[in-house]
């Protein structure tokens, strides 16, 4: 059967969302036109200012991120433009350091004049671009920034239009507190990198494991009331020039937990390259956990499977709010627009572009309802009555600027390459789960 094009796609994916006087869905998150769709946009353009990391440790996010936004503003030009104006990206290259995030962002606003910012990608340079954009009134609306400490700053401007991050490890940590106890894992080990975005969910997944009597044998931040005390070390300092995790040290904690074998493995990761260490020490030494699940670098589909090897991913969990094919229907015609303009599968489409491409819909709809006012964009965004639809889903924010209205999954990786979501934002199983994890090299 004959694959249905883009076109076919929106006019499926409007029908859905009863806004047949729609042109392009994915244009603002309410599906609200800025203009008519049968004039181009025209006049001075709308810049949109941003800094991504095309190069350093989170190349790989850096780089979704902005095809994510390229995307939107494609979408948002092809259908009338914002106010009937062409939107224009403005953007720098931070190379994954916060001291440069912050700089950059000085100068999108200061010296380019861009109308409208949005966030970077992670929440280390989000903290570092926020606290900018606040001291000049520019709203920052991001996707990737939802660590406990940006919003944890308190800024009115800003807003986070995914989960945050605290809460994305909850729904596994529930899973298993609701096995039997004959079932029930009883050790387990948890991993930090010393990150702002990888640490918190697995410190409350962690949380509620032990709570639960899953007995914690090593963590970075052990709890109180652990028993007996868990072993602890410090995973990993920074490299001071390249802010690398130095492999050596990863290597050396992957053998630690060897020796301790615990049942379940929660790792903090920031990349692929951190889950990898881990294991590939596993691998070697013949260590296979009942459970592993990390924050982040399952995830990232062909370049997760090339670094630890397609038969050796089976049963590796993450957690995501947002995946190739998610049923929504924006998220649907962003799916095949990214197919037809890069290539590959669903599949292959990192979460980090459905994180900025919603990042520039909430945009998108707050100037088409507020204005090209900054100070009435936050307005607009702070006093939401409905939530905002976007290819993630719902959008509504509370005071910090967190989405209430966000939901997480649990990803599994299991046989054929295949990524599946296993667990609903409650925990509950969706598709089989592979547990205990198949043995390495099992296809």
């Amino acid at each position: 059967m004959r694959r249905p094009s883009a076109a076919a796609t929106r006019v499926a994916a409007v029908t859905v969302l009863a806004a047949a006087s729609v042109a392009a869905c994915g244009l603002t998150s309410t599906g609200t036109p800025s203009t008519s769709s049968s004039a181009g946009p025209s006049g001075t353009p709308i810049t949109v200012g941003f800094s991504e990391p095309l190069t350093g440790s989170f190349a790989i996010d850096g780089q979704a991120s902005l095809k994510g936004y390229q995307l939107w503003r494609d979408d948002v030009n092809a259908h009338g433009g914002l106010l009937g104006r062409p939107v224009k990206l403005v953007y720098l290259n931070d190379n994954s350091d916060p001291a440069t995030t912050a700089r950059d962002y000085t100068k999108l606003i200061t010296q380019d004049h861009v109308d409208l910012t949005v966030g970077p990608f992670s929440s280390l340079l989000t903290e570092a671009a926020g606290p900018v954009a606040q001291r000049h009134g520019y709203a920052l609306v991001e996707g990737s920034g939802g660590a406990p400490k940006v919003y944890g700053m308190k800024l009115p401007g800003l807003f986070g239009v995914s989960a945050p991050v605290v809460d994305q490890m909850v729904p596994f940590a529930n899973y298993v507190k609701s096995l039997p106890p004959g079932a029930r894992p009883k050790t387990a080990a948890y991993a930090m990198v010393d990150d702002p975005f990888a640490d918190p969910p697995v410190e409350e997944a962690q949380r509620i494991l032990q709570a639960a009597g899953v007995q914690t044998v090593y963590s970075n931040n052990p709890l109180p009331g652990a028993t007996p005390p868990a072993a602890t070390a410090k995973l990993y300092e920074p490299d001071q020039k390249t802010g690398a995790v130095p492999p050596a040290v990863l290597t050396a904690a992957a053998n630690k937990l060897v020796t301790l074998h615990p049942a379940i493995v929660v790792i903090g990761s920031v990349d692929v390259p951190t889950v990898a260490a881990f294991i590939k020490v596993f691998v070697q030494r013949g260590f296979n956990p009942q459970m592993i699940i990390a924050a982040s670098g399952p995830d990232q589909g062909q370049s997760f499977l090339n670094a630890v090897g397609t038969s050796n991913a089976n049963g590796i969990m993450v957690p995501d709010g947002w995946f190739g094919s998610y049923s929504n229907a924006l998220s649907h015609v962003m799916v095949q627009e990214y197919v037809a303009k890069y290539g590959g599968t669903a599949a292959d489409i990192n979460a980090d572009v459905a994180e900025a491409y919603s990042s520039g819909q909430v945009v998108a709809d707050a100037v088409t309802s507020a204005g090209l006012n900054n100070s009435k964009i936050i307005n607009f965004l702070h006093g939401l009555r409905q939530p905002l639809n976007t290819v993630q889903g719902p959008v509504q924010f509370n005071g910090v600027g967190e989405n209430i209205k966000a939901a997480t999954f649990i990803f599994q990786w299991q046989p054929a390459d295949q990524f599946v979501q296993v667990l609903s934002s409650q925990g509950k199983p969706s598709v089989t789960i592979i547990n205990p994890k198949k043995p390495w090299g099992s296809s």
